[in-house]
Formats: structure tokens, sequence, C-alpha cells
């Protein structure tokens, strides 16, 4: 194992970012075209090493489940757009060949989710662990044993009940 760190951390951003995941659809009887339709190793894996060795371009970190599946930290939704739009860039030709081998046809499929996410409106723990995600992303924070999650998610916390902050009493 890795940098396992003993005890309690958490994850700290400063200020806002975004969480995207993207991943793919191979079809279990074509998995080598497939691939090639996915841009192969031109694809999400050269995107991944260009971000890496841009970090101006906005990518905090990224993680990767499989062949499919990753999930990806960015700065700000500009950034991850202006990525994704940026001629020079390696997305614009992955995603042009993409449309250009495969079309209409379902033998492969591609699907992303973005999430902003505001200052302050996630927590995340750790325990006895390597570090991921957004542990990698941001800076780790060592926790108290007894903090709890409503603790550490400091703009959404109230010692009220629901619907009991200012803000959801405001007219």
């Amino acid at each position: 194992m890795g940098d396992v760190r003993q005890g309690r951390w958490g994850a700290r951003i400063d200020g806002d970012f975004v969480v995207f995941l993207i991943g793919a659809q191979i079809d279990p009887r074509h998995p080598v075209r497939t691939l090639r339709d996915l841009g192969g190793m031109r694809g999400m894996p050269y995107m991944l090493q260009h971000l890496t060795e841009h970090p101006e371009k906005g990518l905090l970190h990224y993680e990767t489940y499989g062949l499919t599946f990753n999930v990806q930290y960015w700065r700000s939704f500009e950034h991850l757009e202006r990525f994704a739009r940026d001629d020079s860039a390696p997305h614009v030709p992955a995603w042009r060949n993409y449309w250009r081998r495969v079309g209409s046809d379902p033998r492969s499929g591609i699907w992303h989710e973005t999430f902003l996410v505001r200052d302050g409106e996630y927590e995340a723990v750790y325990a006895n662990t390597e570090p991921r995600g957004l542990g990698r992303a941001g800076d780790l924070v060592s926790l108290r044993e007894d903090s709890r999650a409503r603790g550490r998610l400091k703009r959404l916390t109230t010692t009220d009940g629901p619907g009991d902050r200012a803000a959801d009493r405001a007219d």
C-alpha cells in the first residue's frame, strides 16, 4: 500500500470546484473495435496525460476505474468547458473522430455528468487509508475523532432542524 494515513482525515479545496464523471459503454462482442471508436491511446488516456502536463488547464485530479470510467476534479466549469472546446487540445479531435466512426450506431456509447460544488458544500472522510478523490484534488486536514458530517459541512449546518435556517425562513 502507498501513502496510508493513520487516523481520520478530511479534504479541503479552497473555493468552488467541479466534479466531472465520464464513462463509456463498451460492446462486449466487439471490445477492440469499441476501444478504437473511443480513440484508443489517443482518447481518454492521452487527454488525461495532456491535462496532467498542463495544470493551468484546471484539472485538479482524476481517478480511473477500469477502462471505462473516471472521476475528474476541476478548478471550475469554465476550465472544463474551455478544455472541451479548445481545437488545439486533445478533446476536440477525439470527439470528432468518435462521431465520425460511430454516428448513431449503438456499438459504443459515451456519457458524462457534471456537478458544480460550492465552497464548503461537501465533505470527505479518509480513515486509515490512502487519500482518494477530493483528498488528492485538494488538501488533507486532520479531523477530530468526534467530528460528524453535519459539523464538517460549514455552509449547510445549523443546530436548528431542517427548514429552520434564517435563509429558509426569508420571504
